[in-house]
């Protein structure tokens, strides 16, 4: 009886090391698939060091809205969810390429950040940012012939691009929002949705987004959707 009983624990316990080695393969598994999931996305290594640009506040050079600071801590995130580096730099002073570090940068072309309007004007030329006196539809984007418009605190939206820059060998992730909220809220979406972006995008080499957050009092930048891919316009001259 003694021997049965020792054997049946012998058993007991093998089965448990079995269930609990093929619980541990699956998710040493599920994190891998995650984690190459981000790193197509976003373009960068572990190991790598991500450059985070920051904006200026609308109309107040020299100081950063609350939700470009949300922003740039999503992007921090991003970054250390694939065991990068962090380096935090300001649009107005950073000039040359990025070099071998991925970059974020964060914020609209028209006064708030320079670099995202060099990045813009060189690599997405079938886009135009119309600026906020504009007459008919102020801060609207424009693709394709469409306009996107901004409407106060009831709907914005932004871009959210992925190329690499002349004399970069990592990508660039752009975020131009018609807000800072809504540059939050494209690197809120960046950070939930890899599955969402790789499923929607031809290639994630290289990639533009249109992001909408509607019903802005309500749900704020968590409300943020996707509207449509414009990859197929953004890139091409004349678009």
């Amino acid at each position: 009886m003694l021997a049965g009983a020792l054997g049946d624990l012998m058993l007991g316990l093998l089965a448990s090391c079995l269930s609990g080695l093929a619980v541990w393969l699956w998710q040493r598994g599920k994190h891998t698939r995650e984690l190459r999931l981000r790193m197509s996305v976003v373009g960068a290594r572990p190991g790598d060091t991500c450059l985070i640009v920051m904006s200026n506040k609308y109309g107040a050079p020299g100081a950063t809205d609350h939700h470009d600071v949300q922003a740039m801590i999503e992007a921090a995130v991003v970054s250390h969810s694939l065991e990068c580096e962090v380096e935090v730099v300001r649009g107005d002073d950073f000039r040359g390429s990025n070099g071998n570090r991925p970059e974020f940068c964060i914020g609209g072309p028209l006064g708030a950040n320079a670099r995202s309007a060099g990045h813009a004007a060189h690599t997405l030329p079938g886009v135009t940012f119309h600026p906020y006196d504009h007459p008919e539809h102020p801060l609207a984007i424009e693709a394709g012939g469409v306009l996107h418009r901004w409407s106060s605190d009831n709907e914005a939206h932004a871009l959210l691009a992925k190329f690499t820059a002349p004399g970069g060998e990592r990508p660039v992730i752009l975020v131009c929002g018609q807000t800072a909220l809504s540059n939050h809220a494209a690197l809120y979406f960046l950070r939930r949705s890899y599955g969402r972006i790789v499923d929607t995008v031809a290639s994630t080499d290289r990639f533009c987004l249109l992001l909408k957050v509607p019903s802005v009092r309500t749900y704020g930048h968590q409300g943020v959707v996707l509207d449509r891919d414009l990859t197929d316009v953004a890139f091409q001259h004349g678009a």
